[in-house]
């Protein structure tokens, strides 16, 4: 396309401020997978550009122009903030939050204004970093900043303005090699401050080469890039790059870093009392939301296992990605050694928000239940949770299989579909998701021969048609010990709960061949019912083989143990794993359940 002489821009409403984020915005997409390959700072986890991509997408996805400049800004700001991820995405909303907090109630701005509100954002982004590093984006964005500002009376035309910052912006990104040792050791520019100028040119691109109002029929695609020599990984000292967004503080931004500082490093904290976000590396994250669950309402929560991130980026033992759910139920040592990975179902305990397994570990739940006058409820995996890692996968592998929970029990199997297909077109590689009929160990097990057969050299197709065949030769029961929780979780009525406790009457539970959960049968006591569990095993295997089994419990060790020797002695096998069950099922089957998983050959 020709370039085109710009019409000067002496003033800037609120649409075009939207088109112009949008010019920025496509930008950083295009080129997200180059961002990943150079990310090694603060931890080389590869995900930099899918971080900053899924920052700013949600502007795309959710936003449309007001005239108000002022307006047009906060929403961006508030909806970057919400949807930020990562180090580099967070430090970037903080700067849009700082820009529209800066800015007068204008329904245009003048570059003057406009330099104002840039020079005293910066402000915001320091102080959100606990420990602000030059030679990453913070620098790049303060250099473009003072530019900005030292131009604001000798340049009076948007245009000209954003198209010669370009050069103080390369500058600067260039002299990121020489601040960081760990830049000039792996003769890369920090993948950050590299983001923030794709955003610029992108800006700059739309002014030159066409008109900004085409950029929203324009279709977002990865670029493709030459092979970029990847680095080699230094030690991940702090497992989970952990976020959240606290609603209504109960303490400032100073004790909030304070509590942050006792759990991890790569701190930072922004926004304010009323919605504050935070981001930490840490190896508790858990542990850290216990401690925070009294300081506001924990509206959002992200744990992202970067052990998991930099295995896909440097240290990939197979071509095909595997991922699942949180109500898959293995032992970490499998999925550590599989590399599966694994994205977490939302628990809610009232307005709390956690993630299964991570954020809060199945001995916190089972506590909580018993505490909390407010009964859990779950929510499926997000379509956008799907985008990100298939994105971030998709960068780096040949193709993916997704194996989930049953779609009669989640949409979580829905959402992970809708977005294969959106990243499966975007990338040009195969995205396949299996609906496993069943959850908790009955998935676990369908999980973990998936993954043998990758490691065992099988093509993705041959995979995924072995797959849907064992999902037909998978098996669950669980022994609800007691159904007082079947009864608040609404899974049985209140009138036939009290008949069956009058009675004293614990049901089995299992998953019939569509994928809804039923009750299989029912004893007098667990003791009871554990033996019609093991009856009926013995009796459905005598013209089958047991694959591979696992045994699950929640909070109750001693009906797992008698259920491994029962089945040991059975099989003359060991259980693939012995698991405390997913708090997500636990919420309905109770404390004290317990469970067999089978899977035929």
């Amino acid at each position: 396309m020709s370039l085109v002489t710009p019409v000067p821009l002496l003033e800037m409403d609120g649409r075009r401020l939207y088109y112009t984020f949008i010019a920025g915005a496509r930008k950083v997409i295009e080129h997200q997978v180059e961002l990943n390959k150079i990310n090694v700072f603060p931890v080389n986890d590869g995900d930099t550009g899918t971080n900053l991509a899924s920052t700013i997408r949600a502007v795309i996805d959710s936003l449309h122009p007001h005239r108000s400049y002022k307006i047009t800004a906060d929403r961006i700001a508030e909806t970057t903030l919400v949807n930020a991820r990562g180090n580099s995405g967070i430090i970037f909303a903080q700067f849009l939050y700082g820009m529209s907090s800066e800015t007068g109630n204008f329904k245009t701005i003048t570059i003057s204004q406009f330099a104002e509100s840039i020079k005293n954002s910066v402000r915001y982004i320091y102080e959100a970093v606990a420990n602000p590093v030059e030679g990453t984006m913070l620098t790049v964005i303060k250099d473009w900043a003072d530019y900005i500002y030292e131009s604001r009376y000798r340049i009076t035309d948007f245009n000209e303005l954003f198209i010669s910052s370009l050069v103080v912006l390369n500058k600067s990104l260039i002299e990121t090699k020489s601040k960081l040792a760990v830049l000039a050791k792996a003769n890369v520019v920090d993948a950050g401050a590299r983001g923030f100028v794709f955003f610029v040119e992108g800006i700059i691109d739309s002014i030159t080469n066409r008109n900004l109002k085409e950029l929203i029929q324009v279709k977002s695609e990865t670029a493709v890039f030459e092979k970029i020599e990847e680095i080699i990984p230094e030690k991940v000292d702090f497992r989970y790059c952990t976020e959240a967004l606290i609603k209504n503080s109960s303490i400032n931004s100073s004790a909030l870093r304070s509590i942050l500082e006792n759990f991890g490093n790569s701190i930072v904290v922004a926004g304010s009392d009323r919605m504050r976000r935070i981001h930490i590396h840490t190896n508790t994250p858990a542990e850290l939301f216990c401690e925070l669950r009294n300081t506001g309402t924990i509206a959002f929560q992200k744990a992202e296992d970067m052990i998991r991130q930099s295995d896909v980026v440097y240290n990939r033992k197979w071509k095909i990605a595997l991922v699942t759910d949180s109500t898959c139920d293995l032992s970490q040592e499998l999925t550590d050694n599989y590399q599966i990975n694994m994205l977490p179902i939302n628990i809610n305990f009232g307005e709390n928000h956690y993630l299964d397994k991570i954020t809060i570990h199945p001995e916190q739940f089972y506590s909580l239940l018993e505490e909390n006058k407010d009964y859990p409820k779950s929510s499926q995996v997000n379509e956008k949770s799907f985008t990100n890692l298939f994105s971030h996968l998709a960068s780096h592998y040949d193709s993916i299989i997704a194996i989930h929970l049953s779609d009669k029990l989640s949409g979580t199997f829905n959402s992970s579909q809708k977005a294969a297909m959106a990243i499966s077109k975007e990338f040009g590689k195969s995205i396949s998701v299996v609906n496993s009929k069943n959850l908790s160990g009955a998935l676990g097990l369908v999980v973990l021969r998936a993954a043998q057969a990758i490691e065992a050299g099988y093509s993705h197709d041959q995979i995924v048609e072995m797959t849907e065949k064992w999902t037909k030769n998978l098996k669950i029961f669980v022994s609800v010990k007691d159904i007082k929780y079947l009864i608040r979780g609404g899974r049985l009525s209140t009138a036939k709960g009290f008949i069956a406790r009058l009675l004293n009457i614990n049901p089995i539970v299992s998953i019939d061949e569509t994928g809804k959960a039923v009750v299989f049968d029912k004893a007098f006591n667990q003791k009871a019912n554990m033996d019609k569990v093991m009856g009926h095993i013995k009796k459905i295997s005598r013209e089958k083989t047991i694959w591979n089994y696992i045994v699950l419990h929640a909070n109750n060790p001693e009906a797992a143990k008698w259920y491994t020797e029962e089945m040991e002695e059975f099989t003359k096998k060991s259980p693939a794993s012995v698991v405390n069950i997913s708090p997500i099922i636990g919420a309905n089957t109770g404390i004290g359940a317990a469970s067999v998983a089978l899977l035929f050959d």
